[in-house]
């Protein structure tokens, strides 16, 4: 099998939370994210998934070193990221870049469309004057904008046209991989549409790698390639998008998918409910994160954290209900 493009071992992220008072204590800690593993192949599109608060973003962010972890190993083309000093990171983002959810706030309003593409370019330094002006009219015809826009400001464009540019900025330096946090969850539905086909066009001629962020599983399953299942930090399922959309195997799983819309409703045999609210991550469930709340939870479930462990070729989850797949 070929090396991951992108290779993530024990991550984890805890914010400190501390007091108000003089001594301005830390008091507890948040776990964003608490040990997570998976590979991402040179090409595809890695589906990350789960409730508001399950430490998506984090971990995207975590990717990219946009935020330090607390641990964990983050090897991209075979090459550890943690190792790396600030100035080597800060090279190594030519490869790695991110759109992010809110084409409203990511973009500066003080400065034109032809500013923001070219902003990457000048942080590092690559060409002259005219080469980038060239590459900016470039990036704007590759995702659907004019030229003629290049000297107009954020706020004359829709929120569609926002995320074109922002998609624009993130491939300015030609990068292989690019986190996509959400890109299209603050669009209409008929725009996201459109920008998801566009990432899916750019991926196949670009050849680019997504590791794609979202909550809405109708999206996710038009757009991967693989979809990992995330809660309260954790991975609890991964699996291939045709596997894990028709024979989910984890409890929590099973919940999302049970709760997708479906154009025919008596099509659904079954309707999972879950249960209470999702814990605060400052005071996670001990055991299996999801016991509190799953209908099949058994004793062992709060007291021992089950491992992903490989279920079916293919296909890992994490649940003590489910028997590992045996090896030869």
């Amino acid at each position: 099998m070929t090396k991951p493009l992108l290779s993530v071992r024990g991550l984890v992220k805890h914010f400190a939370s501390r007091t108000a008072g003089v001594f301005n204590r830390t008091v507890t800690h948040v776990r964003a994210v608490d040990g997570v593993d998976f590979d991402i192949q040179q090409g595809e599109t890695f589906g990350l998934v789960g409730e508001s608060g399950c430490g998506k973003t984090t971990t995207g962010r975590l990717v990219l070193r946009m935020i330090e972890p607390t641990a964990g190993s983050i090897k991209f083309n075979e090459q550890e990221l943690l190792s790396l000093s600030a100035e080597e990171m800060r090279l190594k983002r030519q490869q790695m870049q991110i759109i992010f959810q809110d084409p409203y706030g990511s973009l500066d309003p003080r400065m034109t469309v032809s500013q923001i593409v070219e902003e990457p370019l000048q942080i590092h330094h690559i060409g002259d004057r005219t080469t980038r002006s060239k590459r900016v009219a470039e990036l704007l015809d590759m995702v659907g904008l004019r030229k003629e826009y290049s000297q107009r400001y954020p706020h004359e464009f829709s929120g569609g046209q926002r995320q074109r540019i922002g998609i624009a900025r993130a491939l300015a330096l030609n990068p292989r991989f690019i986190v996509a946090d959400e890109p299209v969850s603050a669009l209409d539905v008929s725009i996201q549409a459109q920008i998801v086909n566009l990432m899916m066009d750019l991926q196949k001629d670009l050849g680019l790698t997504y590791l794609f962020i979202a909550h809405d599983l109708g999206v996710v399953k038009h757009m991967a390639d693989r979809v990992a299942v995330m809660y309260l930090g954790r991975i609890v399922e991964v699996a291939s998008k045709a596997l894990l959309y028709r024979s989910p195997q984890h409890p929590y799983s099973q919940a999302l998918l049970a709760a997708v819309p479906l154009a025919r409703p008596s099509q659904r045999q079954t309707l999972t409910l879950l249960k209470g609210e999702i814990p605060s991550p400052s005071q996670p469930p001990s055991g299996c994160h999801f016991h509190t709340r799953c209908p099949q939870a058994q004793p062992r479930c709060s007291q021992e954290a089950p491992k992903l462990l490989e279920i079916l070729p293919g296909h890992q989850a994490a649940c003590h209900l489910l028997t590992p797949m045996k090896t030869t």
